[in-house]
């Protein structure tokens, strides 16, 4: 079952009144009734920042594993269980005004169409889709049917990040010709498929927690509940990861769309897992805050970034663990991830005058959208946006040493063999 078909499907499973854009969703005591779909990990970090608001009662929790379920059970007694999150939306339909989707990232899209076609405010974590014909999909639906979203990626409202896009802004460096980012992490995998199959421990229910991706035997270790980051039917590798959070800020301060061309240096695909070493490099067309073409060189794995004049720093530091390097025509400016933006002039470091910005709360946020008091910052208007430009270069792991060239308009690559990966069928759950 190809997307658009679950589409179709999904919106006859959903076919109730949209709730009108100036009606919030609240309950009868005047708090947000939230539901949660998957609730271990990064999920139960969820969950407990999205509670913390006054105003948020949790009404649902969701997942395949019932050890994180009963985890999050302890937390929220109150709450009704699931395993199936079709299943939460046919009876707590009427219970719930917003959802949380926590679950691995192939399951983003499918879980959060549905609650959209259910008319609820829905918080995604990053990154938004696993594949770009579903981010564009969930757009066009959240913006024709006017819905609150935010995509989880929580340093897109930190004060940090905030300073720096104003930075970039004010022309601190001027036009922005370069910006070379990485990360260090490996979320890949090269070795082979796993042979052979392990008995599915009790606490999962396996079927649920492949869901729309394509049926195979478990084994042990390999897929729940932490290494399908790395594996290429379920998530998007480090550059999907990390590089959701670390593209943000630039592409926030330099206004970017998505990017014409993209080439990418690792090894031949093996079918089962991203590389664990990649050096992605785009080009996006200029902007007022770029030169007239942009170039984005992205490093991951193990020692990433690689040296490059454009990396030193003064006195022979070393590189934070992780981060990105803005270069301008009057300097460059280093973002390390999760800390503040440095100025470098002359391979010197320069003081900086921050702007005063108001600290934030990303989930909050979220929540004080949903009551009519705030606007998200990370709507899935454009969280799709950045998904896409990211997912663009996980395809072109697939074609190491080949420049893929994309067209915005069609949204499709120049070279049909790398158009194929754009769009997945469904398997029926």
């Amino acid at each position: 079952m190809r997307r658009r078909d679950f589409l179709k499907g999904a919106a006859a499973f959903a076919s109730i009144t949209m709730l009108p854009s100036s009606v919030w969703a609240l309950t009868k005591n005047g708090k947000l009734r939230t539901a949660h779909i998957g609730v271990g990990g990064m999920g139960l970090s969820d969950l407990k920042s999205i509670a913390s608001h006054p105003m948020v009662e949790v009404t649902a929790l969701c997942d395949v594993d019932s050890v994180c379920l009963g985890a999050a059970q302890k937390m929220f007694p109150q709450a009704k269980l699931f395993t199936d999150y079709r299943v939460l939306f046919d009876k707590m339909r009427s219970e719930i005004d917003a959802v949380v989707v926590s679950a691995p990232d192939h399951t983003h899209a499918p879980a959060s169409i549905l609650a959209m076609q259910m008319g609820k405010p829905v918080y995604c974590q990053k990154p938004l889709t696993h594949h770009v014909s579903e981010a564009r999909s969930m757009r066009k639906y959240a913006r024709e049917n006017n819905l609150i979203t935010q995509m989880g990626i929580q340093c897109h409202s930190s004060d940090m990040y905030l300073k720096a896009v104003l930075l970039i802004k004010s022309g601190i460096i001027g036009k922005v010709s370069t910006v070379r980012a990485w990360s260090p992490k490996n979320w890949g995998y090269d070795g082979s498929a796993p042979t052979g199959s392990d008995p599915v421990p009790a606490n999962l229910d396996w079927n649920l927690w492949l869901g729309t991706s394509p049926e195979r035997p478990y084994k042990d270790k390999i897929y729940h509940p932490g290494n399908w980051r790395k594996l290429l039917d379920y998530g998007c590798g480090t550059l999907g990861d990390m590089g959701v959070h670390i593209f943000d800020t630039p592409y926030t301060a330099l206004e970017l769309d998505v990017p014409k061309t993209i080439k990418t240096k690792c090894r031949k695909p093996n079918g089962f897992g991203h590389p664990e070493h990649n050096v992605v490099e785009y080009e996006f067309p200029g902007t007022g805050y770029t030169t007239e073409t942009l170039k984005w060189v992205w490093y991951d794995g193990p020692g990433a970034p690689k040296k490059h004049k454009d990396l030193s720093l003064p006195n022979g530091e070393i590189l934070p663990d992780q981060g990105a390097m803005f270069v301008g025509e009057k300097g460059n400016l280093l973002l390390p991830h999760w800390d503040y933006p440095k100025l470098i002039v002359n391979k010197k470091y320069e003081p900086i005058d921050f702007p005063e910005i108001p600290k934030a709360d990303h989930y909050h946020q979220f929540v004080d959208t949903c009551m009519g008091k705030d606007k998200c910052s990370a709507s899935f208007d454009y969280a799709a946006h950045l998904t896409e430009s990211i997912l663009l270069g996980v395809i072109g792991n697939r074609f190491p040493n080949k420049k893929l060239h994309w067209d915005i308009a069609s949204a499709k690559f120049v070279e049909p063999e790398a158009n194929k990966l754009l769009d997945f069928k469904y398997r029926k759950f």
